[in-house]
C-alpha cells in the first residue's frame, strides 16, 4: 500500500460522484407498486411542455422510461457510499425460508483479507455475514421457475419490462407502431409474470441476482425482453482507486448501464468489488480466473482447481450476480488459432490455454463444471459462458476455434440446466455484418436459445478511436437477431483505459443500439419514446427534445452552439434550416393553411400562386440570409 492510500480511511472519506446523483431534466422518479408493498418498482418519468392551439394548450401525457439509476437520481433518497443502498430483497430470500446466513466467511482468501490489519482503511465497514442455501436446497431463480413458483423478482421484473404499457396505450402514447421482425422470438403484447417464469424455466431468459446481492433491482436478460446493455469498469496494474471505480459505475448506471462487469485486474480486487456491490442497484458481473491469476503472481501454469473454487466462493459470498467462466476452451481446440490472423484474443481465453498447453491436460474449468454448478445454485449466481477463442479480427470470424468453442458451451449449458443453474453465453467479437446473422443462428441452435451476450460484434477493423460506431452497427443487428444483451465497447477500445466521456459516449451509443434493435423486433412499447419525440420535433418543443433524448445535455448544448439564446428555445426553427427553410415549419404552414380551405386541389392551387406572388414580393431571390 502507497503512503497515500495508508493515509486515506475510505469508510470516513468515500463521497458520491455528484454527477450521478443530479435528476434528469423535468424528470421525476416514480415507483410503481406491485402485489405487496415491499415490490416497488422505479421507473423515470419525463414531464412533457404543452402543445399550443388556437384553443389554448393541448396536454402532452408525460412518457415514462426504463431507469437503470437505482436511487441515485431520486432526490427524496440520501446517498451516502459508505454505508451502501439500501436492501430491496432481504425479505423476499427470508420468506422462501431456504437459505441461512453464515458465522462469517468460508473462503480461505477472504478470511486472509479480513484479518489483514493493513487493509481496515480501504475495506467497507458494513459488511453483512454471507448467506447460502441450507444443504441440500437450490435457490436458483431457474429451480423456483420449474417449480411452478412466481417469486418477488419475476414479477418485478415484469412490472418494469411492461412500463405501464396499457395505461400509455389508454393516454394515446402509442397511436401507431409499426410490425417488427423477430426472427422468431416470442414477444407478447403485455409482460406478464407467469411469462417472465415459463421463460426462465424454458432457459431463455435470467434474472442474474445473487441472494448475497440484496440491494439489487431485479431485471431479465432474454431475446423476449428489452435488450439490455452492459458496461464494464475495474482497476488495473496501471491505477485507479476504489473511489473511482464506484464513480464509475455511478455513472454508468446513470446513462443505461443494465449490467456492470467489474474487470478489476490490480491490487485490493476484493475491496474494490465490495464497495461496487454494496453500491450498485444493477447486477455485478466478474471474470474469477482474472482474480484468481492475480493470486498467483500473473503464472497462468501455477492455477489450481482448488485456488479457483476458493475464488468462486469469495466473491458468490460477495454478492456477484454472474460469473464469466472460459470453460469451453478446450485442449483440442487451442492448435485451430495457431493460423489465425490475431490469436487468442480473450484474457480469460488465453490464460486457460497457456494453463491447457503447459499441463498438457484437458481445462480443469471444463472438468469440473459439476461442482462449478453446485457452487452456483447455492448463491444463485448465474453463468455467463465465456468465449475465450472469439475472433479478434474480422479475418478469424467464423472459424473453426470459434464454432467448436459455441458447440462445447452448448454442451454445458444442457449439464448447468441439468442443475437449475441460469445461463447465457458471451459471443464474439469482430464479425463483418453478413456473418452476424450466422453467429446468432448458430447460437441458439447450439445452446438451445439460451441469452446471447455479444461484445459488439465490431464490423470493422479499420477505424480505432470509432470503435463504439464499429461495433454499435453490428450491436444493432445481432441485437434484432435475437441477443440478449451487447456489451459496451467505447471509443478507447484497442488504445488505452476509457475515462468518464468514454464510458458515457460507448453506453449511449449502446442505448442506441439495443433500442433500435427493439424497435425492429417490434417490442410492444417500444416506439412511444420515439412517437413522443418526433411530435415535440414537430411542434419546436426543443426543451421536450432535448429531455426526451437519451442524453438530454448533449442535445442541448449542440443546439445552443449556434443558438444560444432562451428565446431560440420556443423558436419554430432549427439552426440547421433557419427559419426559412424549415420543413417542419413550412408543413405545419401549409397544414394550417389547408385547413381554411375547402379542397385539397383548391388549397394547392391558392397555395401556388400566393408563394409566387411572395416570391416575387421578396426580390425573386433564391436564398436568403438568416
Amino acid at each position: 500500500m502507497t503512503k497515500q492510500e495508508k493515509a486515506i480511511n475510505l469508510s470516513e472519506s468515500a463521497q458520491v460522484d455528484q454527477q450521478s446523483v443530479q435528476p434528469f431534466p423535468r424528470s421525476r422518479k416514480v415507483y410503481v407498486e406491485g402485489s405487496r408493498p415491499d415490490i416497488r418498482v422505479p421507473m423515470r418519468e419525463i414531464s412533457l411542455d404543452d402543445t399550443p392551439t388556437d384553443f389554448g394548450g393541448e396536454t402532452n401525457a408525460p412518457v415514462l422510461v426504463y431507469d437503470t439509476s437505482g436511487p441515485y437520481t431520486d432526490p427524496n433518497v440520501i446517498i451516502d457510499v459508505r454505508k451502501g443502498l439500501a436492501d430491496v430483497r432481504s425479505a423476499w430470500i427470508d420468506a422462501r425460508g431456504d437459505t441461512e446466513r453464515l458465522d462469517g466467511l468460508s473462503s480461505d482468501f477472504g478470511q486472509q483479507r479480513l484479518n489483514d490489519a493493513e487493509l481496515a482503511k480501504l475495506r467497507f465497514a458494513h459488511v453483512r455475514n454471507p448467506r447460502r442455501a441450507k444443504a441440500g436446497a437450490n435457490v436458483s431463480q431457474m429451480h423456483y421457475a420449474r417449480r411452478g413458483i412466481i417469486t418477488a423478482e419475476m414479477e418485478y421484473v415484469a412490472i418494469r419490462e411492461n412500463m405501464k404499457l396499457q395505461e400509455a396505450r389508454a393516454a394515446g402514447l402509442l397511436k401507431e407502431q409499426h410490425a417488427g421482425h423477430s426472427f422468431g422470438a416470442n414477444i407478447p403484447k403485455e409482460i406478464t409474470p407467469e411469462f417472465v417464469r415459463q421463460e426462465i424455466a424454458r432457459g431463455r431468459a435470467i434474472i442474474p441476482a445473487n441472494i448475497n446481492h440484496p440491494e439489487v433491482e431485479p431485471m431479465i436478460i432474454g431475446r423476449n425482453f428489452l435488450v439490455k446493455i452492459n458496461g464494464n469498469i475495474g482497476n488495473s496494474a496501471l491505477g485507479s482507486s476504489i473511489e473511482e471505480e464506484v464513480a464509475k459505475l455511478t455513472w454508468g448506471i446513470r446513462w443505461g448501464s443494465d449490467t456492470v462487469m467489474d474487470l478489476s485486474t490490480g491490487k485490493h480486487i476484493h475491496e474494490t468489488r465490495e464497495w461496487i456491490i454494496r453500491n450498485s442497484p444493477v447486477p455485478i458481473g466478474t471474470v474469477p480466473i482474472y482474480q484468481a491469476l492475480e493470486k498467483v503472481n500473473g503464472v497462468a501454469e501455477d492455477l489450481t482447481w482448488e485456488l479457483f473454487r476458493d475464488t468462486l466462493i469469495e466473491q458468490a459470498e460477495q454478492g456477484v450476480d454472474y460469473f464469466t467462466i472460459h470453460a469451453g476452451v478446450l485442449l483440442r481446440y487451442v492448435p485451430l488459432t495457431a493460423k489465425r490472423v490475431t490469436g487468442i484474443v480473450s484474457r480469460g481465453g488465453s490464460i486457460m490455454a497457456k494453463w491447457c498447453l503447459a499441463h498438457h491436460k484437458e481445462n480443469f474449468l471444463y472438468t469440473h463444471f459439476d461442482e462449478i454448478c453446485e457452487i452456483m445454485k447455492a448463491y444463485d449466481v448465474s453463468f455467463s459462458l465465456g468465449d475465450g477463442l472469439r475472433p479478434g479480427s474480422i479475418a478469424d470470424a467464423n472459424d473453426a476455434a470459434q464454432f467448436g468453442e459455441l458447440e462445447t458451451l452448448g454442451e454445458l449449458t444442457k449439464i448447468a440446466w441439468k442443475h437449475d443453474v441460469q445461463c447465457m453465453i458471451e459471443g464474439p467479437g469482430h464479425v463483418p455484418m453478413q456473418l452476424i446473422k450466422e453467429n446468432m443462428d448458430k447460437q441458439l441452435e447450439c445452446c438451445d436459445e439460451a441469452p446471447f451476450y455479444t461484445l459488439g460484434p465490431l464490423t470493422t477493423d479499420i477505424a480505432p478511436g470509432y470503435d463504439h460506431i464499429t461495433s454499435g452497427i453490428g450491436a444493432a443487428m445481432i441485437g434484432w437477431f435475437g441477443c440478449a444483451m451487447l456489451c459496451y465497447v467505447t471509443p478507447k477500445e484497442h488504445l488505452g483505459l476509457p475515462n468518464k466521456d468514454d464510458v458515457k459516449t460507448g453506453i449511449i451509443t449502446y442505448k442506441i443500439a439495443a433500442h433500435a434493435a427493439d424497435l425492429a423486433k417490434g417490442h410492444p412499447g417500444a416506439q412511444i419514446r420515439d412517437n413522443a419525440l418526433s411530435k415535440a420535433r414537430f411542434e419546436f418543443r426543443w426543451e421536450d427534445q432535448f429531455n426526451l433524448g437519451l442524453d438530454p445535455d448533449t442535445a442541448r448544448a449542440f443546439h445552443d452552439e449556434t443558438l444560444p439564446k432562451e428565446s431560440a428555445k420556443v423558436a419554430h426553427f432549427c439552426s440547421m434550416c433557419g427559419p426559412k427553410f424549415c420543413s417542419m415549419k413550412i408543413t405545419q404552414e401549409v397544414r394550417e393553411y389547408a385547413a381554411r380551405i375547402e379542397t385539397v386541389d383548391v388549397s394547392v392551387e391558392e397555395g401556388m400562386r400566393e408563394q409566387a406572388e411572395r416570391f416575387r414580393q421578396e426580390g425573386s431571390q433564391l436564398y436568403h440570409k438568416v
